[in-house]
């Protein structure tokens, strides 16, 4: 019998979970696929980024709207000290209300976009500004759709030498209402081309978190359910670094799949005592994404020691890459750096907000089934832009 998430396919069939369920289970599989991919274009991409990255004045912007918009701000600050690049993470709804805002238009652009369905209106309004506005603008699209507006602008660009299209491997234009193995994907895909790492390392590292997610996809089953049973109203994640994006990104999660009735907030380790930690209270679960990296991990566990004393959240969970004798932090055994230990991670808060779904009683592949909120953004207006 087909399972996901150790449901039956009919019991979420049932339940309208189908998709949601199946595309949090498949994503070790997926990276996988993106790895090949990665590495069958490598040359490709190598021969159209590299002229790019040896100007040392190169401004890379990540961005994308929600999921995608977090999974840059997620991969930015590793980024940035990896490649030795201006890169920066700003979401496309931003952009396009302010471009100017965003673009160093005297400098040279590399807009990283982010897509899942690659039509929503702002996606392709963004990728339009820059080529509007910067001079010396180059694209590269990570997309899931081979379908999209986005593929279609590509195609009919007159700067098609400008532009480099990667589309995902096929499963990842989810049909679930939240984005997980599109995101996750897409965040691997973009570690994979600009983080500079050979081959075997790149292998070995995949094979690791894909064996470790799918090991975690059964161990945090009950734990997860668990916690859906309990009367959380609020859920707070927090992390440093890269983990500041996954916790925006995981909070997101939450909130997308209860829709709203539990309501979510992300900072970083140090920011939440500056006023956010009044969001604790005895309905609270908090979850904190510690780092591998000896210094930061200082700072993670002063925070969580300090949340535990409080006794005033309901549950305080930490995930680790570190074993650790306390049945509140849980170990994902994961000694590779943090930009690695991402995607475990993500997988905990993708199936946490998948059991907060039903046990809302809601449909986690369209919680909002009335349609205020649609799985590719409807309602919006793009005005042209008229630089004064």
């Amino acid at each position: 019998m087909q399972k996901y998430l150790n449901y039956s396919l009919d019991w979420l069939e049932q339940r309208n979970a189908q998709h949601t369920a199946k595309e949090i289970y498949q994503q070790p599989q997926i990276w996988r696929e993106v790895l090949k991919l990665v590495t069958q274009k490598q040359a490709e991409l190598q021969q159209f980024l590299q002229p790019l990255l040896n100007d040392p004045d190169l401004d890379i912007i990540l961005t994308g709207a929600g999921s995608s918009a977090f999974g840059g701000v997620a991969l930015a600050p590793w980024l940035r000290e990896r490649i030795h690049r201006n890169v920066f993470a700003y979401g496309t709804t931003e952009i396009v209300a302010t471009p100017l805002q965003y673009f160093r238009t005297n400098k040279k652009n590399l807009l990283v976009s982010f897509a899942r369905s690659g039509n929503s209106p702002e996606s392709v309004a963004a990728v339009k500004l820059a080529d509007q506005l910067v001079p010396d603008c180059y694209h590269l699209f990570l997309t899931c759709n081979p379908n999209s507006t986005l593929t279609e602008y590509a195609s009919k660009a007159n700067n098609k030498s400008r532009i480099f299209e990667l589309i995902m491997p096929k499963g990842t234009n989810d049909l679930g209402f939240a984005m997980t193995s599109s995101i996750s994907s897409m965040m691997l895909a973009t570690l994979l081309i600009f983080g500079n790492f050979d081959e075997k390392k790149a292998h070995d590292a995949v094979t690791k978190i894909a064996n470790i997610s799918e090991e975690k996809l059964t161990s945090w089953q009950t734990l997860t359910k668990q916690l859906a049973t309990k009367s959380h109203r609020r859920v707070v994640y927090v992390g440093s670094g890269c983990f500041t994006g996954i916790s925006q990104e995981s909070a997101l999660k939450i909130l997308e799949l209860t829709a709203g009735k539990i309501a979510s907030r992300f900072d970083s380790i140090l920011g939440l005592r500056h006023g956010p930690k009044f969001m604790v209270d005895k309905q609270s679960l908090i979850v904190c994404f510690f780092s591998n990296n000896a210094y930061i991990h200082k700072y993670d566990t002063d925070l969580f020691d300090e949340l535990v004393n409080d006794h005033i959240a309901s549950d305080v969970l930490a995930l680790s890459g570190q074993e650790y004798n306390n049945q509140n932090i849980l170990s994902v055994d994961c000694d590779l750096d943090d930009c690695w230990l991402m995607f475990p991670y993500l997988i905990f808060a993708q199936m946490l907000a998948f059991e907060k779904s039903l046990s809302c009683g809601l449909t986690p592949d369209n919680p909002c089934p009335t349609g205020e909120v649609n799985r590719v953004v409807k309602g919006v207006t793009i005005y042209p832009f008229n630089k004064v």
